[in-house]
């Protein structure tokens, strides 16, 4: 189990190395297959020895070898994040794929208010072909509850003008209603709006946002599938009693 637990932390850390050079480069159409990685201050290619994930970061205390400029946290964290992630889900292939589909979502909204639609794609690909191969009786309610939380983004996207939501979080819904199942959908929802708010009302209280800023909300709808994997029965049976 220690075994297991260790190898897990160590695919996370070189996953989660890869993930953020992804995240990275994707809204800024470079290809994580052009070359290795390269300082964003100073351009230099990164040797690989400096590059061994979150322990390299350490040992050069957090700045590039070349121009002794700072690197910035979000490779470390994000390397720590996806190995403690990883350590989380455990041994389940397909769970860790959509882990991993999720967390790059996720950066890649928070970052730069983007919801990729390749992502999302390729995340519906999966969980479609995984609900027919392993529980085929569950196709018609997953779609459903895709179909629904989509339903109720939309719906709020037209009423608010996509001032109060963006069509991408929309065609996002119909992965994580996939992801939560048809009985845990409005709680996957609740959920989202609830930690939204909670974020949102801390930034304006903090004065880091206005009434009037926008604020990413993939990364509430993504964070609370979590959540729902955790909590979602329990409150469902509060809410149902």
């Amino acid at each position: 189990m220690i075994f297991i637990s260790i190898l897990l932390f160590v695919f996370g850390l070189v996953f989660g190395s890869f993930f953020s050079a992804l995240s990275w480069r994707y809204p800024k159409n470079i290809s994580v297959a052009k070359g290795r990685s390269f300082c964003p201050k100073c351009k230099r290619q990164i040797v690989w020895y400096d590059n061994i994930p979150l322990f390299s970061y350490i040992f050069l205390g957090g700045k590039c070898r070349n121009c002794k400029k700072h690197i910035s946290w979000r490779y470390p964290i994000i390397e720590l994040a996806t190995a403690i992630g990883f350590c989380l889900v455990g041994l389940n292939i397909f769970n860790l794929i959509i882990f991993s589909i999720l967390e790059i979502i996720f950066i890649i909204d928070f970052e730069n208010k983007i919801i990729p639609d390749d992502f999302v794609f390729l995340g519906f690909v999966l969980v479609i072909l995984h609900t027919i191969y392993f529980i085929p009786s569950d196709i018609f309610s997953s779609l459903f509850a895709g179909f629904l939380g989509a339903s109720l983004l939309l719906l709020i996207h037209l009423i608010t003008r996509g001032r109060g939501m963006g069509l991408g979080d929309v065609k996002f819904a119909v992965l994580g209603g996939m992801v939560v199942g048809l009985h845990l959908t409005l709680i996957w929802l609740f959920l989202a709006f609830l930690t939204g708010a909670f974020v949102g009302i801390i930034l304006i209280l903090s004065r880091k946002a206005g009434l009037k800023d926008q604020i990413a909300f993939g990364p509430f709808l993504i964070f609370s599938i979590w959540l729902t994997s955790i909590f979602g029965d329990k409150l469902l049976s509060l809410f149902f009693l």
